[in-house]
């Protein structure tokens, strides 16, 4: 009887660390897994905040433009309408996806391609925009930042991306262990005679 309730416990350890809930990321159990994803989830944040805070600046500064001066530099105005509207966009994006998120992959490469155009086109013919756009100058009045983010969110998009994809490559030797493997693995587990 006693070896009944030894043999009944052993089995019960092997189930729980078997168990897909026992040591899964989701069960709350600290893995590398798990501190990856809430370090690259935090640089997402900042990064949402960042966009949050670029939409909020470009919307107040073309609605205050376009209501009170629209007819001195429409093109100008209307370009930081854009650049406002490419921001809300990129922050709705990537709040509802993530960074894996086709439609922020795509907005941020409409952004750094509007953001080079913009730029280039100010130095080129600065007569084409009489007031300053949010991405003139390839955005100085902003410290550049107009530039750079783009870049920055294509970079972690495009890197993170990458590494999703290889533990999912490396794991896949393991996954392909046979139905003879996994019992053979199991049998010799079992009980001591």
């Amino acid at each position: 009887m006693s070896t009944h309730k030894a043999d009944t416990r052993r089995a019960g350890r092997t189930r729980a660390a078997g168990s897909p809930s026992a040591g899964s990321p989701s069960a709350g159990s600290p893995s590398a897994d798990g501190r990856a994803f809430g370090a690259s989830r935090g640089f997402e944040i900042v990064l949402i905040a960042v966009y949050g805070i670029f939409a909020l600046s470009a919307t107040a500064r073309s609605l205050v433009q376009v209501l009170r001066d629209f007819s001195f530099a429409p093109v100008a105005y209307s370009l930081s309408l854009l650049a406002a509207a490419t921001y809300i966009a990129v922050t709705i994006a990537l709040v509802r996806k993530g960074r894996r998120s086709r439609v922020a992959r795509t907005l941020v490469v409409l952004e750094l391609i509007g953001v080079l155009v913009v730029g280039t086109l100010t130095l080129l013919d600065p007569a084409l925009f009489p007031d300053a756009t949010v991405w003139s100058l390839y955005g100085q009045g902003y410290g550049y930042v107009p530039l750079a983010l783009p870049l920055v969110a294509l970079g972690y998009m495009l890197l993170s991306g990458r590494r999703s994809a290889e533990p999912a490559d490396i794991a896949e030797p393991a996954d392909t262990a046979g139905p003879a493997e996994t019992a053979g693995s199991v049998r010799r587990q079992g009980p001591a005679a």
